[in-house]
């Protein structure tokens, strides 16, 4: 797919959005315009849901002051649920894949988080971006001294640091080294996310619209990051946020203003609203 050739949807029934980046500010917080432009689209009849990276733990206050109604899915795809957090589907990685990952990892001193079940394990608390994700799912890491243990639940494995191009190496590292056997992507540059084959925002995607009774074509969605382009591969519409990397705009219908200048708000304006009733399309930006 490439924004040259994929013919964006003139029907939408729902939009998906990716959170970090995406949905809410670089402070993590929900904007008054998100939250009204949410509201619109429940007016207008548009089912509105997340595909996050986030543990779904870590969605539920999204969920409660958005009143989504959908299902969500956290994990990159990993772990599907109902808007009450019951579980509906769940990837984990196989053991020897997270091991392997884990691995891989420390070989090169990157920091790896697992996230396992409800819990977040961690070997430093003080380690780089514990603080900032403590503040984005709103609940603490649990300190584990090995990770043996999470290996038979292990739904997302994170690498983390404050070297990105080491990250950049580690990424492409373990995808030539897991090959299909996991699903090997950045959510923001200072995390490296692995996770089961089918956990990715693709096959999320999919899985939803089946839950929904909707036509894939009818989806829109909305992220910066590269693990945002395997959703808007099957979307019928695709946006990416002004503040995404040019690679992830090139794959994206449209592209809104950054998630500082509520572009998220704009792009559910612009791209999606002013299609109710058959209205314009838009430009892309």
């Amino acid at each position: 797919m490439t924004a040259q050739t994929r013919q964006p949807a003139t029907k939408i029934c729902a939009l998906l959005s990716d959170v970090d980046g995406s949905l809410v500010s670089d402070d993590k917080k929900l904007t008054a315009d998100a939250k009204s432009a949410v509201a619109r689209l429940h007016e207008n009849g548009i089912i509105f849901s997340l595909i996050s990276s986030r543990p779904p733990r870590g969605l539920r206050k999204l969920i409660e002051t958005l009143e989504i109604s959908a299902p969500v899915a956290g994990f990159n795809g990993g772990a599907l649920t109902g808007p009450d957090l019951t579980p509906i589907a769940e990837h984990v990685l196989p053991p020897q894949t997270a091991r392997r990952a884990i691995a891989l990892l420390d070989a090169h001193k990157v920091e790896v988080w697992i996230f396992s079940g409800a819990d977040w394990l961690v070997r430093d608390l003080g380690g780089a971006y514990v603080g900032l994700e403590q503040r984005t799912v709103e609940f603490p890491p649990t300190r584990v001294d090995a990770f043996e243990r999470a290996f038979e639940s292990s739904a997302k494995i994170v690498g983390v640091s404050e070297d990105f191009k080491l990250l950049d190496h580690c990424e492409e590292e373990l995808r030539a080294a897991l090959g299909t056997q996991a699903s090997v992507s950045r959510s923001q540059a200072y995390y490296l996310d692995i996770t089961h084959p089918l956990a990715n925002k693709g096959d999320a995607m999919s899985e939803i619209a089946k839950l929904l009774g909707a036509p894939a074509a009818e989806i829109a969605v909305i992220g910066d990051g590269a693990n945002d382009v395997a959703m808007f591969e099957r979307s019928g519409l695709a946006i990416a946020m002004g503040n995404a990397a040019p690679q992830v705009q090139a794959r994206a219908d449209f592209v809104t203003a950054s998630n500082r200048d509520n572009g998220f708000a704009k792009a559910v304006e612009r791209f999606i609203l002013n299609r109710v009733g058959d209205g314009p399309a838009g430009e892309r930006q």
